[in-house]
């Protein structure tokens, strides 16, 4: 007979594990943003995708990955659908035809117009949620997490 797992275990990992928490805290706001952002057709994720590509300059797949801790192949299947939509228009690199640019298509610029005011709305009603909570504080949290 093998040897079971105790349930302190359990609740070891239950108590203390960041991962599982920050995973949690992601699912529940993905949802949450999904909702505030369904009525113009977005998802959080590419309504980040979206807003990380509103910049001077347009970045290359491979600067964009990092920033948006996504792996190239995840994101450019996302890219893919955005593009498919109207949203992003792709490039080749002048000095390195091997390498796309990526830019907010005219359509992108006026959808992400409209999506901002409904992502500022549940942000607020988020923030408001969290109440006494040092939020500058937890973002510095999260973003240090993001780092280790």
């Amino acid at each position: 007979m093998s040897q079971k797992l105790p349930m302190t275990s359990t609740l070891e990992v239950r108590d203390r594990c960041l991962c599982f928490r920050a995973q949690r805290a992601a699912r529940a706001l993905g949802r949450r943003f999904d909702a505030a952002l369904k009525p113009v057709g977005l998802t959080n994720g590419q309504f980040s995708i979206l807003m990380s590509l509103n910049r001077p300059g347009p970045p290359r797949i491979s600067d964009l990955a990092p920033f948006l801790a996504m792996d190239r192949t995840t994101l450019t299947a996302a890219l893919k659908v955005l593009e498919r939509r109207g949203l992003v228009e792709f490039a080749l690199e002048p000095g390195d035809k091997r390498n796309k640019l990526l830019r907010l298509s005219d359509a992108g610029h006026a959808l992400l117009m409209r999506a901002l005011p409904l992502w500022r709305q549940e942000h607020d009603a988020v923030d408001a949620a969290l109440g006494e909570i040092d939020l500058d504080a937890l973002k510095a949290a999260l973003l240090k997490l993001g780092e280790v």
